[in-house]
């Protein structure tokens, strides 16, 4: 990004007929957007948001690792889940096995 963070660039456009907006070199520039790059938009209480897929993309892993906190992998904890379930599944089915093992045993 061209512009340090807390500091303000400020620009005007023209919205032409067909719904375009030129965005000034010096926003562009403090944005440190290029020409052909996917920009993300959104609109919040009448407010116009801009800003760049790329740039988007890396404040919500940034919001996310400040969350889950860097020594935490959500990876792991999904690893530990399935093999904990995985074991929940095999001993249910063992008791079933024995269960009926039991039942056989009795019958003959």
């Amino acid at each position: 990004m061209g512009t340090p963070v807390g500091s303000v660039v400020e620009g005007k456009a023209l919205l032409n007929d067909d719904g375009h907006i030129v965005i000034p070199a010096a926003i562009r520039e403090a944005m440190g957007i290029k020409a052909g790059e996917t920009l993300v938009m959104e609109v919040d209480k009448g407010q116009l948001r801009v800003e760049s897929f790329d740039a988007r993309l890396a404040r919500l892993q940034d919001e996310l690792l400040e969350l889950a906190g860097p020594e935490r992998l959500l990876s792991d904890e999904l690893i530990a889940e399935r093999r904990a379930e995985a074991w929940c599944e095999q001993v249910e089915a063992d008791r079933e096995r024995e269960a009926m093992q039991e039942q056989r045993r009795k019958a003959s």
